[in-house]
């Protein structure tokens, strides 16, 4: 079967359309964003599989809008170290779409409950996927 991306045609933007895109890409990328209270998700594939792999992290919010340990309090950093967590759930799939599904309409309760969280995982996945079908390096935005 051809996947979606083999089957358009081949259309370069010009360079200044790429540019202005990353530019406004950039620019909302500053925006605040309040966080999921049902959780955050690491992505990453895995290619001996050759699937997409989405673990889910429950987290507190404390009064500032920070993600804590719902154990300890403590604030969750976003550079690693610390204490070594444990996901709530695992999600695998062979595509995008799988786990957009497995992640939104599988059995409740849901692990995503905001809509921002929901359409930034689905753009995350999209990219995963076309690295994983690409053999490129993928690194979570």
């Amino acid at each position: 079967m051809l996947s979606f991306l083999s089957r358009l045609p081949t259309i370069l933007p010009m360079p200044e359309v790429l540019s202005s895109r990353q530019q406004l890409d950039d620019q909302l990328s500053q925006r605040f964003i309040a966080l999921d209270p049902a959780g955050y998700f690491l992505i990453r594939i895995d290619r001996e599989a050759a699937e997409l792999v989405v673990e889910h992290y429950g987290n507190g919010i404390d009064e500032r809008g920070l993600a804590t340990d719902p154990e300890t309090g403590e604030v969750l950093s976003c550079r690693g170290g610390g204490n070594v967590r444990l996901p709530q759930a695992v999600f695998r799939g062979r595509s995008a779409k799988q786990l957009g599904i497995d992640l939104t309409e599988g059995p409740a309760p849901h692990p995503v409950s905001c809509l921002d969280h929901a359409l930034y995982l689905g753009r995350e996945l999209q990219r995963a996927e076309f690295c994983m079908e690409q053999g490129l390096e993928y690194i979570q935005d």
